[in-house]
């Protein structure tokens, strides 16, 4: 049997080894886990019955293969959730589809709400040019966004950057209103500085023109044939969270004969005649070797080329300095929140009814607010009590905010929340929880721009497979994340001839989450 190493349990390496197991009975596979959990950063935490999203993960793809293989393992509803009885909400029902109030592996369908925060008042995300808008801007500040929009259709900016990216879909001046600086706060980096291939990445296909389309689709009798992924409004989503269904498919992986070794952090590898021979890893302060015929990484490519001996400096010094951003989600659970739900839809106890909430005031440093309610009823021990947020900051590790300790983080959140009236007092904080996350974001400048190189040289092991988002140092969401696994099991199993295909994956000009109707 073939040897094969998986190196990390995020979303592309469980694929990858649980797709391998399940396709063939002539690999023996191990997995290993840097850290003690399963998901990466798609992992689910709990903390005293409440369940946090580390990042928020909408379970929405037009790959049809990805779409059957999540509700193979997690079947979409068939009841009502808790919420949708207590409110009595109608939604579309799987006629075969288990009971979330009795059974735990199940998919709920959920209603994609997010919004905008912007000096107390709620944009609609992606912005849109309709009543609400121009009523929060003001009639003036909308003129000024018209003619700087029909502005930038005229004179088309080069390019070459993540700021000339948005102006010319959105104008300079909802730019400098709603993306400018909340990028900064994203990167530490202002957007004239970073490539606007993560602009292809992340907004593909939206602009201003196709949020008009999507107004008037609405208005229409027919349905579009696709939806841009912003603009969805209905999402699958674990019972209890994203983390449950990537442990689900590690307990099959371990039924199918897999291995999985968590708190195994990879250093080394040996190399011959350009293939990987044996992986390094530290377990419990013990380092051990393993041999492998077959290594499939979505370690960070910096990491990757540090544990690799003989490297070219230049291909080196481009891996060092690949950039990352980090960040800390801090859990807050809350008596009440401060917001009101303007909207038709119902919630329990009537609060927002936002999955997340992205704050453009370049007052605070938060850059988004998760409301786990309204992802799940059950990632809230008491949903009609309590209402759980979580404060997402961006940050690098080893500064002055990554190194803030639990307590420090809970009052720095709640003091920003109140600067925002989000809450009304500090008491309205019954408990929390604080979560740090490791190069959580690929970032797109420094010897990003060399990348191409740093991919020609890895190409060069025949046995080697980078998958996954920092496998591929790409902004991948969880979709293409397990895409480029799909492909990579596909050439080792011999039924794809091109392995190149695997870094093609989400290279496409087309929204990634835009969906055939």
């Amino acid at each position: 049997m073939k040897k094969v190493i998986v190196i990390g349990a995020g979303p592309a390496g469980i694929t990858a080894a649980f797709e391998l197991l399940k396709h063939s009975k002539n690999y023996e596979v191990t997995v290993l886990e840097e850290t003690g959990a399963i998901g990466g950063i798609s992992r689910t935490v709990q903390h005293n019955g409440n369940r946090m999203d580390i990042g928020g993960h909408r379970f929405f793809s037009k790959d049809e293969e990805v779409t059957e293989w999540w509700n193979n393992l997690m079947p979409l509803q068939g009841k009502p959730s808790f919420d949708d009885i207590l409110l009595q909400r109608d939604i579309e029902l799987n006629p075969k589809g288990p009971n979330p109030e009795t059974e735990d592996t199940v998919m709920l369908r959920r209603r994609r709400v997010s919004r905008i925060y912007y000096k107390h008042k709620f944009f609609d995300y992606p912005v849109k040019m309709n009543l609400n808008t121009i009523l929060n801007m003001g009639i003036f500040t909308t003129m000024r966004a018209g003619f700087s929009y029909l502005w930038s259709v005229v004179r088309k900016l080069p390019e070459n950057s993540l700021e000339n990216f948005y102006i010319n879909r959105f104008g300079r001046k909802l730019y400098n209103m709603f993306f400018e600086g909340y990028t900064e706060k994203l990167w530490g980096r202002h957007p004239r500085d970073i490539s606007a291939d993560w602009g292809s990445q992340r907004v593909k296909g939206l602009s201003i023109v196709a949020i008009i389309k999507d107004i008037f689709s609405k208005l229409m009798p027919w349905k579009p044939k696709h939806v841009e992924t912003s603009l969805i409004e209905e999402f699958s989503y674990p019972k209890f969270g994203p983390g449950q269904l990537w442990e689900t498919a590690a307990e099959k992986i371990e039924e199918m004969g897999g291995n999985i070794i968590k708190n195994a952090k990879v250093v080394g590898f040996e190399v011959e005649d350009d293939k990987i021979t044996a992986v390094t890893y530290k377990n419990n302060g013990k380092t051990k070797t393993l041999e492998a015929d077959i290594v499939i990484s979505s370690m960070p490519l910096k990491d990757l080329i540090a544990g690799l001996k003989s490297v070219p400096q230049e291909i080196a010094d481009i891996a060092e300095g690949l950039p990352y951003r980090d960040f800390v989600t801090v859990g807050l659970l809350l008596n009440e929140l401060n917001l009101k739900n303007k909207t038709k839809l119902k919630t329990l106890n009537d609060i927002v009814p936002d999955c997340w909430i992205y704050v453009q005031d370049t007052g605070v440093k938060l850059g988004r607010i998760q409301i786990f309610n309204n992802w799940s009823p059950y990632l809230v021990a008491k949903p009609e009590q309590n209402v759980w947020i979580g404060l997402e900051y961006f940050c690098k590790e080893g500064d002055k905010y990554w190194n803030m300790s639990d307590e420090e983080w809970q009052k720095f959140g709640i003091n920003e929340l109140l600067k925002m009236q989000v809450i009304s007092k500090e008491e309205n904080v019954v408990d929390y929880h604080v979560e740090r996350v490791k190069k959580a974001y690929p970032a797109y400048f420094d010897t990003y721009k060399d990348i191409d190189k740093l991919i020609a040289f890895l190409k060069k092991f025949d046995n080697l497979y980078c998958v996954g988002r920092n496998g591929q140092h790409r902004y991948n969401n969880m979709d293409h994340s397990m895409a480029t696994s799909f492909v990579a099991v596909k050439h080792i199993l011999g039924t794809a001839k091109d392995k190149d295909a695997i870094w093609q994956v989400n290279t496409e000009k087309s929204y990634h989450e835009s969906k055939q109707k």
